[in-house]
């Protein structure tokens, strides 16, 4: 009986153990993409705040903010320093992407549908990072 209780317990931490490295790799590609949106809405908020066109000012201040949710949500999956980094990166990325430095339209293409999905509904979003990763 003691025998059969161990080996049980042993069965259930494996399970354990092997759920909790799904859901390391899930939050890792979450953040991994909240980072990718967090720069996208950065870097496009700096590009049309740098165009000083007074009636854009409304649509800057939405990236900023969009930007930042980002950023708290990937923060609660990683450590802050990560998060930058992983920020950092992507915006390295996204700008070797772009023709020039006033052109938004690949990046728009891209990632504008996507982000506003991801962070409109995040748990949606984690849950299918969760699937994908078992």
């Amino acid at each position: 009986m003691f025998a059969k209780t161990n080996l049980a317990l042993l069965a259930l931490g494996a399970c354990a153990l092997s759920f909790n490295s799904f859901a390391g790799e899930a939050e890792e590609a979450f953040v991994s993409e909240l980072a990718d949106c967090a720069a996208y809405y950065h870097i496009a908020s700096d590009t049309i705040s740098a165009m000083n066109a007074p009636q854009m000012e409304a649509v800057v201040e939405r990236l900023k903010l969009s930007g930042e949710q980002a950023e708290q949500l990937a923060k609660q999956y990683q450590t802050e320093d990560k998060v930058s980094a992983a920020i950092t990166a992507a915006a390295e990325k996204h700008r070797a992407t772009m023709p020039n430095a006033k052109s938004l339209g690949p990046l728009m293409g891209k990632y504008k549908e996507t982000c506003q999905s991801i962070l409109a509904q995040p748990e949606k979003r984690l849950d299918y990072w969760t699937m994908v990763t078992m």
